[in-house]
């Protein structure tokens, strides 16, 4: 074997241009598979951390859409048919008992917080500027539990809320739309004409512009003020699990307890994870046609030296080498090139990933971010390194064996 090494090392450094050019093909294959993946995870792991940071697991609420059947199907030929109207009734979303709910919710061993709260769509006024938008009553300190607010607030602070029945914590793209800062009042309208002003206390930023740019925090009572209701009257209930994993079989049970609908994190954020699961079908079609090529390009490579090495297989078979031997010193050449490639593509991908990472990017109000976000998980390093090898030896494997089968007698001949 060392004799086959020094002759493979032979081989590769008669024509090293050759020898770049075929380690270079696998070096930007696996450059741009590591960069591409860290890029597209990174978002991927982006929107599914803010989404799972800034929407509940399991959300409860009064569901009012009816389904209604044709009225042929209620016909009863033998009987007394009644006919109600087929609009659905004029019911609030209120959910009712949702106190007590949330304490035989909070119970439950793969419940980490409930929060028990009040949404209602309003009209933010703060001299000329009229903006639609949602506030949330809540109980500050369960939400915070829930969501990290304390972690999330950019002005002032979260207690606050506390001891201010006429506060409000407002999202940051709100507070810029209307020009408002912490210690300015807004007037809140409702959508039946009801109106209260309310001071901010506090600025938050989830991170996502369709939350930052519409809603805010008040106190319960003080929303229910606002809509004129009850201090019964509340609409969600916002639970976070252990296992965010779980919400999808735990949802079905709650709503059958309850009688309420119960939407899992999945089914609310469908629409987040098609996206997420059609970017990384793209991104690894993309990144393992590059390797692929790549290792075309490495056995059009051996497959013309092996065109070039005719006298010298015929040599080395004649001196007593067997068609292994052969096989081995050319499937040897085809390693080190896919080693040393992979290597060296991994050292570009890295930086590129960083050169990326490092480049300003501005989310708008989409996305409350100022860089591009970069996975730089080691698995994706040994993924592009195996894979680079792998298909290196595929392509080395082909041209290798149709050596070993070359027979010197007909080589000498035709020569």
């Amino acid at each position: 074997m060392t004799l086959v090494f020094e002759i493979a090392k032979t081989h590769l450094l008669s024509k090293p241009k050759q020898t770049i050019v075929a380690m270079l093909g696998v070096t930007f294959g696996i450059g741009m598979f590591v960069a591409m993946v860290s890029l597209m995870t990174g978002l991927n792991d982006m929107t599914e951390n803010l989404a799972m940071t800034s929407s509940p697991d399991i959300h409860i609420y009064h569901d009012n859409t009816l389904e209604r059947k044709s009225i042929a199907e209620e016909i009863n030929p033998g009987g007394v048919n009644v006919v109600y109207h087929s609009k659905p009734k004029n019911e609030t979303p209120k959910v009712r008992n949702a106190l007590r709910m949330a304490e035989i919710i909070r119970k439950h061993p793969e419940v980490r917080g409930v929060s028990a709260q009040l949404t209602s769509q309003v009209f933010y006024n703060y001299g000329p500027i009229q903006l639609n938008g949602q506030v949330s009553g809540v109980d500050i300190l369960e939400e915070d539990r829930l969501f990290n607010i304390q972690g999330k607030m950019k002005q002032g602070r979260m207690e606050d809320l506390i001891v201010n029945q006429d506060g409000i914590i407002m999202g940051t793209g709100l507070a810029r739309k209307l020009k408002a800062k912490t210690g300015d009042r807004v007037v809140i309208t409702t959508p039946q004409g009801f109106t209260m002003t309310l001071k901010i206390v506090g600025l938050f930023q989830m991170g996502i512009g369709a939350i930052d740019n519409v809603k805010s925090y008040a106190n319960i009572s003080t929303v229910q003020n606002i809509l004129q209701r009850d201090k019964s009257y509340l609409t969600d209930i916002n639970i976070k699990l252990y296992d965010f994993n779980l919400a999808k079989d735990i949802a079905p049970e709650f709503q059958k307890t309850f009688g309420y609908k119960a939407e899992d994190w999945e089914t609310a954020n469908a629409t987040m994870l098609l996206g997420v699961i059609i970017r990384n079908i793209l991104t690894y079609s993309v990144s393992i046609t590059l390797l692929i090529v790549a290792g075309f390009g490495i056995y059009n490579i051996l497959n013309m030296t092996i065109m070039n090495k005719m006298k010298d297989i015929a040599i080395l078979k004649a001196m007593g080498f067997s068609g292994g031997d052969v096989k081995n010193i050319f499937m040897i050449q085809s390693l080190t090139i896919g080693l040393l490639g992979s290597v060296l593509g991994l050292a570009i991908g890295f930086l590129l990933s960083y050169l990326i990472a490092q480049a300003p990017f501005d989310g708008g109000d989409v996305l409350s971010i100022d860089h591009l976000p970069v996975n730089f998980k080691l698995k994706y390093y040994v993924v592009g390194i195996l894979f680079g090898v792998a298909t290196t030896a595929v392509a080395g494997y082909l041209p290798s064996r149709k050596a070993a089968k070359l027979d010197p007698i007909e080589i000498i001949r035709g020569q």
